[in-house]
């Protein structure tokens, strides 16, 4: 007979007794001495001595078999979820976002494995990446339903890691009605979404701050590049002479100008461009600003293309160097877990040397607040942005 729920269990071996010792709440299949469970269940975990160890959703698939929800004491897989949910969208409020979009459930950084949760206005929109979640999705449906009374929830789960755990990709309205775009504010700026062929779940939120942060620095005339739906842009356009936004998709431009439009702004010239051709036609023809953004896809998705994205953000630092006027800021970032903070100072400092470019850090910053990192847990933290000005 299968294992049910109540009676699943796994035992993991020293070295993954070890690793959940050190806080991680992931465990490779490789460190699982012996399993008795079904694909999605809530497992009682023990070490090979036959100590509790505490609770994880089991994989039949991924490489990660186990994800921990609890180390101690009993779980109810019923009220256990509801209670995350409320914490996770208790310590939302509590930050006085300035917007009504945001992220209300970051995965493993609210102990609720696999599962994100975004708002849009008074639609949610989920995204269930492992088999755990993906089990009780229309379970975590109602529990939202019963807290934020949304207008809809779209079950968004098309991102490709769902294969490592033999999920399908789909796109289902779970609850309500859930329309084409959904217009949403962002401090002064108001976009409209595509939540169902948008990029992540149809905004870039883990960037919010990060837009209102480069607002402040800018002046003068002012580059984003891959600029996607705007973001950067948009909120630097009220202190800048003009801005030009560049991204490689038509459909991003497109949206960049209607965006503009829709609010009113007419110094922001958006045009798709290949950025690292553009940026190397700019220096040819000697042209200069006084603001620059870099916000470029992740280059480096597996540690095997790392070399290939040092290079990669090296070229267009180097160049956003030579492009700066002296006294103007770069807000550069990076969304490759696999370059981490040290690594991408390194290469901002390489490519300040090349361009013989005298540069000083204003900040350091990483993704919003509604994004929080786990200290424990490396991978809650990907994002790094830094404010740099040049000084000659």
């Amino acid at each position: 007979m299968s294992p049910s729920a109540l009676t699943a269990s796994a035992v993991l071996s020293r070295r993954g007794t070890e690793r959940l010792r050190l806080g991680h709440p992931w465990i490779y299949r490789s460190d699982v001495a012996s399993a008795a469970a079904t694909p999605g269940d809530l497992v009682l975990v023990k070490s090979e001595r036959g100590r509790p160890l505490g609770w994880a959703l089991w994989s039949s698939e991924s490489q990660i078999a186990l994800r921990f929800v609890a180390t101690d004491g009993n779980v109810n897989d019923e009220t256990l979820w509801r209670d995350r949910l409320v914490t996770a969208i208790a310590y939302r409020d509590s930050l006085g976002l300035d917007g009504t979009a945001c992220r209300l459930v970051h995965a493993e950084a609210d102990r609720l494995p696999g599962l994100i949760v975004d708002r849009y206005d008074d639609v949610l929109v989920m995204q269930t990446l492992c088999q755990g979640m993906d089990r009780r999705r229309d379970q975590i449906a109602r529990e939202l339903v019963n807290m934020l009374m949304p207008s809809g929830i779209l079950a968004r789960n098309d991102p490709k890691v769902r294969r490592l755990e033999g999920l399908e990709e789909r796109i289902d309205v779970l609850y309500g009605d859930v329309p084409d775009t959904i217009r949403v504010r962002e401090g002064q700026i108001h976009y409209d979404v595509d939540v169902r062929h948008g990029q992540k779940t149809g905004l870039f939120l883990d960037q919010r701050e990060n837009h209102e942060a480069a607002a402040r620095y800018a002046t003068g005339r002012a580059l984003d590049a891959f600029t996607y739906h705007g973001g950067f842009a948009l909120q630097m356009a009220a202190r800048c002479t003009q801005v030009v936004a560049l991204d490689g998709s038509e459909a991003a431009i497109a949206a960049t100008e209607a965006n503009a439009a829709s609010n009113g702004i007419t110094n922001v010239e958006a045009r798709v461009a290949n950025v690292f051709d553009e940026l190397r036609e700019f220096e040819v023809s000697g042209e200069h600003f006084d603001t620059i953004v870099l916000d470029p896809p992740a280059f480096a998705k597996s540690k095997s293309s790392i070399p290939g994205a040092v290079a990669g953000y090296k070229e267009i630092n180097l160049r956003a160097f030579k492009l700066l006027r002296p006294g103007g800021h770069l807000i550069t970032c990076s969304c490759s877990y696999n370059v981490d903070d040290d690594l991408f100072f390194d290469i901002i400092a390489a490519a300040a040397s090349d361009a013989r470019a005298t540069v000083a850090l204003v900040e350091r910053r990483l993704q919003s607040r509604d994004h929080p990192v786990l200290v424990a847990v490396p991978e809650t933290s990907y994002l790094k942005c830094l404010v740099l000005r040049k000084i000659a």
